[in-house]
């Protein structure tokens, strides 16, 4: 089976300051032990990268930069998306069309935003998904925790599977490529 392996949003304005995501040094370090299994097994690493205009993301600002510690290679593809859903109106399906790639493997941030909308449509478009379950964070919202939002996120994506495409939700450590 051909994977991907999506690393979303793992930028500065995330991982640090006002923005940052629960645990985010432990999920760094769980997407970079990911991502170099990917690649040792010559898996497609595809950086997706949020920006938006006048914002902490705006394209090349300190914050839209990749996070310090994320573990990258030159060979690895790089997607820029201005929209929760890293497929909308970007390169991404041509990057991994559902014809050569019957596996994504999605981790990254936030996960009740971008990584949310970017699985189910994943899912929607016909792709197996693997959830690193470890490997994607977010912040409190004022009303629930960080953790809780994690939690509640990987029972409801691992409820989705379908007679379309697989979601499995699993510790990174139990994915195989």
């Amino acid at each position: 089976m051909t994977s991907a392996l999506l690393i979303i949003d793992v930028q500065q304005a995330l991982c640090t300051g006002e923005y940052e995501c629960h645990e985010i040094k432990r999920v760094i370090d769980t997407i970079n032990g990911l991502s170099a299994r990917a690649r040792e097994a010559g898996v497609a690493v595809v950086l997706i990268q949020h920006e938006e205009e006048g914002d902490l993301l705006k394209h090349g600002a300190p914050g839209w930069q990749l996070a310090e510690g994320l573990q990258t290679s030159p060979n690895d593809h790089r997607v820029r998306k201005t929209t929760g859903d890293s497929f909308y109106q970007t390169n991404l399906q041509h990057l991994v069309p559902v014809q050569d790639f019957e596996r994504l493997v999605i981790c990254g941030l936030q996960t009740d935003y971008c990584v949310n909308a970017t699985l189910r449509q994943a899912h929607q478009l016909g792709y197996d998904v693997v959830l690193a379950a470890d490997a994607h964070s977010t912040v409190d919202n004022g009303n629930t925790t960080a953790e809780d939002i994690i939690a509640e996120h990987n029972r409801d994506w691992a409820d989705l599977s379908g007679s379309v495409a697989r979601i499995d939700v699993v510790p990174a450590k139990d994915i195989h490529f």
